[in-house]
């Protein structure tokens, strides 16, 4: 009785182990498709995310026109003059740019020796800190495992050595898993 027992235990915990990653990621792109396609109330289940998608092309299209580009730049000049929207629009604006924009900053892994017997992975995200008086160090980016959050630490160039070879992607998904995917 008892084998049988841990044996449907077992089955359990292994069923659940397949089942739960899938089960939440379902859920995720499920809950964010159906967020997107309630921004625009449509009668019709779906077009509401396809006007959502070809109104975010349509704006990037227009930013990248001649033309247009001295309003959108105008635009952004005044929201960074509004002093509670300037935190939030430029802290935004250079996260969305550190993944998708021209100046991607997350791809140049490293490993910094924290102590004798202690290293962490990071992102190098400036190579030098010149622009307040030390341009000697680095500013690398520590991601918290499990969250969506980090750390920046400036640090002595000499602490650092890169990852040749490695892709950040595999990095920052090992970092956030706490270390339990597999680094490449």
């Amino acid at each position: 009785m008892d084998f049988t027992y841990r044996r449907i235990v077992s089955y359990f915990l292994r069923g659940l182990l397949f089942l739960t990653p899938i089960t939440v990621t379902v859920y995720i792109i499920y809950q964010t498709i159906l967020f997107l396609d309630n921004l625009i109330p449509v009668p019709i289940p779906g077009i509401g995310i396809l006007m959502v998608l070809g109104l975010i092309t349509f704006f990037g299209y227009l930013a990248s026109l001649f033309f247009a580009k001295p309003f959108f730049e105008w635009l952004e000049r005044g929201l960074i003059k509004i002093p509670l929207v300037n935190l939030i629009y430029t802290s935004i604006k250079d996260l969305m740019g550190a993944f998708v924009g021209d100046k991607k900053k997350f791809n140049s892994p490293v490993i910094v020796q924290i102590s004798d017997h202690l290293s962490r992975l990071g992102f190098i995200t400036q190579e030098d800190m010149s622009e307040i008086g030390f341009p000697e160090l680095v500013a690398v980016y520590f991601p918290h495992s499990y969250n969506v959050s980090g750390n920046v630490f400036l640090i002595s160039r000499d602490r650092i050595k890169s990852l040749p070879g490695v892709k950040s992607s595999d990095v920052m998904k090992f970092m956030v898993s706490g270390g339990v995917s597999p680094l490449g």
